[in-house]
């Protein structure tokens, strides 16, 4: 599986994962559990939507 996530757009995915999480918690609301899904592509650095549509956010060396 090769990383299709690049920094910025990592950052963006935890940031954004973290606040629908915080806010589920907050609202008492299953919908919170949504946020683990930019938290998960952020952590491994891999998003398959992005594999579907051919697009790679990561700099290439």
């Amino acid at each position: 599986m090769q990383s299709n996530v690049g920094g910025s757009d990592k950052v963006a995915r935890f940031v954004f994962g973290g606040l629908i999480v915080a806010v589920g918690v907050y609202y008492q609301s299953w919908w919170g559990a949504l946020g683990l899904v930019p938290l998960f592509t952020a952590g491994v650095s891999y998003c398959p939507a992005y594999r579907l549509m051919g697009f790679s956010s990561h700099k290439k060396p």
